[in-house]
């Protein structure tokens, strides 16, 4: 802690991370009469001091890229002088932090992203036990997680190893497209007891993550719902954001633009805006900057169901992108143009207005 008054005194002590130590951060800081507090954003570390400290102070958390020291000056006690510095000088802009309901949406939609993940390589680690016993159906699936990979897992799992009835399990699309013995070849394959073992393991590890990112889900549409309706209906006018969508873009933006002057401002938070890499007239980088990688991921989704909506502007503005840049940057342009159309309709309050293309 280092404090700075405005006659130039400076008081310092050094304090634990645990909780009574940092009660007593706050007991030091009202005896000084502290009023305005800046600390340094480090990955998640800086929770508990902002939990503790922001219903007595007005707390600043600062990006340590704004407010880098000279190189040779790096040290705690020196970089809690420099902070007070710089915010006693007003030089310093506090980073984005929504408030309470919607740091809850946050912990849930961010819960959601990291189950999905586990999801997915649980179904690769299915695939890999299938592969092991030379069970090759996933080589004529669009989707490994598909309802016929599920129910011929769950067969095996359950010891039932015959291509005859394994066969009848598979969705006759893909029996019709690929032949049935070509399909029933592909399920005829040497599984021993261990085999069925970590099958039987693995699908239960799939239901367990598919419950929790049910739960997940249920509960980031209730609490969006109760405080955001009005809002949720205004995201879903836009072509490609359905009711999930919606409910995660509020999670991570929130739905007050104050903090986002314009809407180029929340483009360039999101990691959208492409670097500005320009030298003697010769461009040598327009790689996307680094953001709000939630949110990006869940704008880049909304941006390929928009482009697949027919007679929709972003429908029309993918197909003519496509023809001269490749297909990812195709939707991250129109990833940006719906995360600035999102800003208007929250700013405004008013829905999305499709203009004739």
């Amino acid at each position: 802690m280092c404090i700075l008054t405005d006659s130039g005194e400076k008081f310092e002590e050094k304090f634990g991370t645990l909780t009574p130590e940092l009660e007593r951060l706050r007991q030091q800081l009202c005896l000084h009469h502290v009023k305005e507090v800046a600390l340094e954003s480090t990955s998640i570390y800086w929770v508990p001091v902002w939990r503790v400290l922001e219903s007595e102070f007005d707390v600043k958390l600062v990006n340590p890229y704004f407010i880098r020291q000279l190189p040779g000056r790096k040290t705690d006690v020196k970089d809690a002088h420099w902070i007070a510095i710089v915010l006693q000088k007003g030089l310093i802009k506090s980073s984005f932090i929504p408030d309470d309901q919607i740091q809850q949406l946050r912990h849930y939609n961010r819960k959601i992203f990291y189950l999905n993940r586990h999801l997915q390589r649980a179904e690769q680690g299915m695939d890999l036990i299938l592969q092991r016993c030379n069970i090759r159906l996933s080589n004529y699936l669009s989707n490994i997680g598909g309802k016929s990979m599920r129910k011929v897992i769950k067969a095996l799992s359950e010891g039932n190893h015959d291509p005859q009835q394994l066969v009848k399990l598979v969705h006759g699309r893909i029996t019709n497209k690929h032949g049935i013995d070509c399909i029933k070849d592909s399920l005829t394959g040497i599984i021993s007891q261990v085999d069925t073992d970590m099958l039987a393991m693995g699908f239960a590890e799939m239901e367990f993550f598919e419950k929790q990112l049910s739960d997940c889900k249920q509960k980031l549409l209730e609490l969006c719902r109760q405080y955001y309706c009005q809002q949720m209906d205004l995201l879903q006018t836009i072509p490609g954001i359905k009711e999930h969508s919606a409910a995660s873009i509020i999670a991570e933006v929130g739905v007050d633009m104050k903090a986002f002057l314009t809407a180029s401002s929340l483009v360039g938070w999101a990691g959208l805006r492409p670097r500005n890499d320009e030298s003697a007239g010769k461009i040598k980088g327009r790689k996307t900057l680094h953001g709000n990688k939630y949110l990006r991921v869940m704008l880049v989704q909304c941006a390929w169901g928009a482009s697949r909506t027919k007679s929709s502007r972003f429908c029309v503005r993918y197909n003519t992108l496509k023809k001269r840049m490749n297909h990812n940057k195709a939707l991250i342009a129109n990833a940006r143009k719906i995360l600035v159309v999102i800003w208007h309709i929250l700013e405004k309050k008013q829905p999305y207005v499709a203009i004739a293309a």
